[in-house]
């Protein structure tokens, strides 16, 4: 007899309702990790950055902007002083004297000059923080405020000099020539002045005369900011030829121009009292018509005709004999010089500071300035010079020359002028020159 078997499940396979409730467990336990990594995602988070979720706050205002400086530039007006200028800008008389008194050890300030530029620096309606004065073409003054205490230092300008050649033709006259050869005025002064003890460049100059010319040209951040000094220069005068180099003695570091023979360039007396701004009216005469008084009389000096204000300069150095009204001389300075020479300067319209009685003056400084004082029918200087209680015709007398350059010095000087006449000689080429059997001390 058979047995049936009742039916039930295959084995190895669980019920549809178990296999349901693992499933379900098996999601849940998903959803619990996927919980678990996010939380702890974000506690890293927040642990990492030092931060957590905080209540927002209103962002805190950004600290007020420091005073933007201003700068203030100004000539210095003539006849004013330190004191002027900054009463002008506030400044009180004691901070005035405080200012010059601390900084007296290094520069006085009662020395400044007209025409010399000053800059103030400091915020609006706030205290200076510094100011520069322009000592010279090279130097100027710095002062600094850190909150009231003063310091200061001259420092020099960070010029780049460069060497150039120039050539000229004279049509006129020497400015109008360099002019026309690209450069300025200056430099035609500075020439004047180099050759001024053996030319007079109101009376000699002709029409053809030449110069050449080998200078210094300064630059500040790559502008041109001016001249430096003539090395080596040539002057062509009515068919005779003058040549000047310069030279610094190594020892005393002292500079002089020098003809090729290394005889100085200076003389006891330069050829006039002016730089370059007169031209002759009236020469040295025993019998001239004197235009107020109607009658003939020597006229022992040489007449400049030149504006009212022309600077007038001692031909030497010396000592002030006088220096004021004397008649029909109108305003006069009187010089003694060395030698038994004395030279006087008629018809000014006044003297330049320090021109009294007993001060030591130097060839070529200012001693006056061009007026019609005295018995004088327009402006112009009468120039006289007397040697040995006679006077002598200014433009005819051979002075001395200076002392010649040492003798130890002479071979260093010469190699020095053979290069400098050959950058002479090639003015579109310099440096070239150098490179091609010509070294020299550039």
């Amino acid at each position: 007899m058979s047995m049936e078997k009742k039916a039930g499940p295959r084995a190895g396979f669980a019920p549809v309702g178990i296999r349901r409730t693992k499933r379900i467990l098996f999601f849940l336990g998903i959803l619990a990790v996927l919980a678990a990594l996010i939380l702890g995602t974000f506690r890293f988070l927040a642990r990492d950055t030092g931060t957590t979720p905080a209540v927002q706050t209103a962002p805190t205002p950004p600290p007020p902007a420091a005073p933007v400086p201003e700068l203030q530039r100004q000539a210095v007006p003539r006849g004013s002083n330190l004191g002027d200028i900054l009463a002008k800008l506030g400044w009180k008389p004691a901070d005035i004297h405080r200012l010059k008194e601390e900084v007296k050890p290094v520069y006085d300030l009662g020395r400044i000059k007209a025409g010399h530029e000053m800059r103030f620096l400091g915020p609006s309606g706030g205290d200076w923080t510094s100011i520069e004065y322009d000592i010279d073409e090279n130097r100027y003054l710095v002062i600094r405020n850190d909150n009231g205490n003063y310091s200061s230092e001259i420092r020099e300008y960070p010029f780049e000099v460069r060497p150039a050649v120039l050539w000229g033709t004279i049509e006129d006259n020497p400015i109008s020539a360099v002019n026309k050869a690209g450069e300025g005025d200056v430099l035609a002064l500075q020439l004047a002045d180099l050759f001024g003890w053996d030319i007079d460049f109101y009376t000699d100059i002709r029409p053809g005369d030449g110069f050449k010319i080998v200078f210094e040209k300064k630059y500040l951040n790559s502008e041109f900011s001016g001249y430096g000094d003539i090395l080596a220069a040539e002057f062509t005068n009515q068919g005779n030829t003058y040549r000047a180099f310069r030279f610094t003695c190594p020892d005393t570091r002292a500079s002089d121009y020098y003809d090729p023979e290394g005889n100085s360039l200076r003389k006891e007396f330069l050829r006039s009292p002016f730089k370059y701004s007169a031209r002759v009216t009236s020469r040295f005469s025993h019998s001239r018509f004197h235009p107020i008084r109607r009658i003939y009389r020597p006229h022992y000096g040489i007449d400049y005709g030149a504006p009212i204000g022309t600077e007038v300069r001692a031909t030497a150095g010396g000592t002030v004999m006088s220096a004021g009204w004397n008649g029909g001389a109108g305003r006069m300075v009187k010089i003694r010089h060395a030698n038994a020479y004395e030279t006087m300067y008629l018809h000014l319209k006044g003297f330049a500071p320090g021109i009294r009685a007993g001060a030591k003056v130097k060839g070529g400084q200012t001693i006056g300035y061009v007026g019609s004082s005295g018995e004088s029918t327009g402006p112009h200087l009468d120039y006289r010079i007397i040697y040995h209680g006679k006077y002598i015709n200014p433009l005819g007398w051979r002075f001395r020359p200076a002392e010649p350059l040492r003798k130890e010095f002479l071979e260093s000087f010469k190699k020095d002028a053979e290069a400098l006449t050959c950058a002479l000689n090639a003015p579109l080429v310099l440096y070239a020159v150098f490179g091609s059997g010509c070294p020299g001390p550039f």
